[in-house]
């Protein structure tokens, strides 16, 4: 029997999924401890402490799935825990997909379609702009932004001088952008855990906007054209970076018409009570595979 650490976010329906998976375990043989937010952690002469009790001792597998109260503190200690004992998603797959630049580059070297990126250090103005002008339409973005927060469409000189000024302001270390891409304004998003297929559905862009992202004004939408060439691009996308959970975001360029892997999410949600109501029903699949990778790692060490 192992001993699980659990830290799942609460709203949104996430209260029922930590119960479905708590169960789960139990019937497993597992014990589970939920609440480990690592925020609340202290590390004292090689422990890691939680409420007085050492992590590294008495945990077998942690898994980690809160976005929303993710703090600097928290994922530094995460850190250092994976480094004790396995944790879901592993550190490392974790850190890459929360860096679109170092997602982009992995994926571009396994020969994965991503949108064309340049990157460059904030004090190469003139290179940033040239670049801009080449492409004629771009996306600055932070490399670990999320939501479709701190990004911004340019496409014309006068945007570009514009949003220039503004960027030199704070407190960005380096440019990331990438090529705007010809697309319809909708999105595949493709659910996977330890590589196998859980879902797919999509986001739609409101009217006038070319971000798909439900806290930027999109909507979640049904997919029922998400073949077998968008779920294997999907599976090589998660593979390339090794990470055990996904929420793959792939969209059709219509101008070199091919699919492009966007980004790839470390925590993608399960469907919110409201979004089951409309037809997406992979929760019970998604919690008992992720159950089942739990059980698979700590029988494996």
């Amino acid at each position: 029997m192992a001993h699980v650490g659990l830290w799942i976010y609460q709203n949104g329906g996430g209260d029922r999924i930590e119960a479905r998976l708590v169960q789960l375990l139990r019937e497993m043989g597992h014990s589970s401890t939920t609440g480990l937010n690592l925020r609340y952690a202290v590390a004292e002469s090689g422990k890691m402490l939680f409420n007085g009790v050492n992590l590294y001792d008495e945990l077998d597998i942690f898994f980690s799935y809160n976005a929303g109260e993710q703090t600097v503190y928290q994922v530094y200690m995460y850190e250092q825990l994976d480094r004790h004992i396995p944790c879901i998603n592993n550190f490392d797959a974790f850190r890459i997909s929360e860096d679109k630049f170092k997602t982009n580059d992995l994926l571009r070297s396994a020969g994965i379609r991503t949108a064309d990126y340049f990157l460059c250090h904030r004090e190469d103005v003139e290179t940033i702009r040239a670049k801009v002008l080449e492409w004629g339409k771009a996306v600055f973005k932070t490399v670990d932004g999320w939501g479709g927060i701190g990004m911004a469409l340019v496409d014309s000189k006068d945007k570009l001088d514009m949003i220039l000024p503004f960027l030199n302001q704070t407190d960005l270390r380096f440019f990331y952008i990438e090529r705007f891409i010809d697309y319809d304004g909708s999105d595949f998003r493709v659910d996977l855990v330890d590589g196998e297929f859980i879902a797919c559905y999509g986001r739609k862009a409101r009217e006038g906007d070319w971000r798909t992202n439900v806290t930027s004004g999109g909507s979640v939408i049904l997919r029922d054209d998400c073949g077998d060439e968008v779920i294997r691009l999907a599976q090589r996308a998660a593979a390339a970076i090794g990470i055990e959970i996904a929420g793959v975001d792939i969209i059709y360029d219509r101008e070199r018409e091919e699919y492009v892997v966007l980004e790839i999410n470390g925590i993608p949600a399960f469907a919110t009570p409201e979004q089951e109501a409309m037809g997406l029903n992979f929760n019970e699949k998604k919690v008992q595979k992720i159950a089942e990778l739990i059980d698979r790692k700590v029988k494996n060490g």
